[in-house]
């Protein structure tokens, strides 16, 4: 597919002539891609299934105009999710094909009015539909029972003392950045800083179209590779920091907790170095006993709003765990072995030599400072297929 760049078919009196050949051969290249494109489309909302999605949507309507609708908030809670979900999916496809359709419109104007800056931006136009194209392609690999929710990550510093602190903020700033560029929304509900530098743990919420689906993929250890800040020798360093990411729980998970089955300890916010932040004993930490799951959420006002918030952190972590067990039931069937959230993914390496490489996929880049500012979107797309791949084998 093309990229995006300039192109000057112009005759020597500086107008489009039509007997030009380079004019020619610029407009051919771009039809033809277009047409590629459209095919592309095409086979992207045959996986969509948009009639199948329309009369979905129709039947939502109906259901979310019913006068008994909020009779039970929890059913209504489903329906206007779902049903919000099918608009945004359709309005997508629809904004897409519309796009596609008017992009030879768009060459045909530019050339009609002799126009060379109308014809460089019907080529930037074509750029653009193509990377969103792109980007539904990606989506439609997104089809595992929670792709569609929002995610919870947990980042924790591993092996590599001090650096390991430093290196896990590192990451979740690397991520705050990836979800910025995104546009996705993120709450940040507890990080506990380690004593030097740096932090112990952090969780956060991110919400936005197939959050959990697309962030899934960078589960995992992250290993960081450099001369240490901390190092008064001036050595190299190896650090980890463990990725975890959960789909966000609905109401209609019906993951039941009892009080009796954990334990509840209540502290004082603090923020970097110790300092407090809160005067009262308002944060939370919930202890799940038969796991040993541990979730803290310090970001609320109250005692009362931060438990509400971590039961409903445990509560994703539990829908996690039983979906990670039945998971490996079928996987135990099929012969296979899969591995923990624990297993190193990804090294960072920024002495001697720069370079970031994904060990599933083999995806890599030079550029390091890029990765660590947000820049994950070739690793996060390469991540996706990859596990398409994996799971059809």
């Amino acid at each position: 597919m093309s990229s995006e760049k300039e192109v000057k078919p112009k005759s020597a009196s500086g107008a489009f002539s039509a007997s030009d050949s380079k004019w020619r051969e610029s407009t051919s290249q771009y039809l033809k891609e277009i047409s590629e494109l459209s095919l592309l489309l095409t086979s992207i909302e045959s996986v969509k299934n948009l009639p199948k999605l329309e009369s979905r949507r129709a039947e939502l309507e109906a259901l979310a105009s019913a006068n008994d609708l909020w009779d039970s908030p929890d059913n209504a809670q489903i329906v206007t999710s779902e049903l919000s979900r099918a608009e945004s999916e359709i309005k997508v496809l629809r904004q897409l094909r519309n796009r596609v359709e008017e992009l030879p419109l768009l060459f045909d104007l530019a050339i009609g009015e002799n126009d060379q800056d109308a014809f460089n931006e019907a080529i930037k136009e074509v750029g653009q539909v193509e990377r969103d194209i792109s980007a539904l392609e990606i989506q439609t690999l997104l089809n595992g029972e929670y792709d569609h929710r929002d995610a919870l990550i947990t980042i924790r510093s591993e092996a590599g003392g001090i650096d390991a602190a430093d290196w896990a903020e590192m990451v979740m700033r690397m991520y705050l950045r990836f979800c910025e560029i995104k546009g996705y929304q993120v709450q940040v509900l507890e990080t506990s800083y380690a004593e030097e530098a740096g932090i112990k743990s952090s969780t956060f919420k991110v919400s936005g179209s197939y959050a959990y689906g697309t962030l899934s993929v960078e589960q995992g250890t992250h290993r960081l590779v450099r001369i240490s800040p901390f190092d008064s020798a001036n050595r190299r360093h190896t650090s980890f920091a463990g990725v975890e990411v959960v789909p966000v729980v609905e109401k209609s998970d019906a993951i039941e907790i009892d009080e009796k089955d954990i334990r509840i300890d209540v502290y004082r916010s603090s923020g970097p170095g110790g300092q407090g932040v809160n005067t009262t004993d308002s944060a939370v930490r919930i202890t799940h006993i038969a796991t040993g799951i541990v979730v803290s959420c310090q970001n609320e006002r109250s005692q009362l709003q931060n438990k509400a918030t971590a039961m409903a952190v445990l509560q994703s972590k539990l829908l996690e765990r039983r979906h990670a067990q039945e998971q490996a039931k079928i996987d135990s069937l099929k012969g296979e072995s899969s591995g923990s959230w624990g297993n190193q993914i990804r090294s960072y390496v920024l002495h001697p030599y720069q370079m970031v490489k994904d060990h599933r996929t083999d995806f890599e880049t030079g550029n390091t400072q890029s990765v660590l500012d947000g820049d994950l979107a070739g690793f996060v797309d390469a991540g996706i297929r990859w596990r398409r791949v994996r799971g059809a084998q």
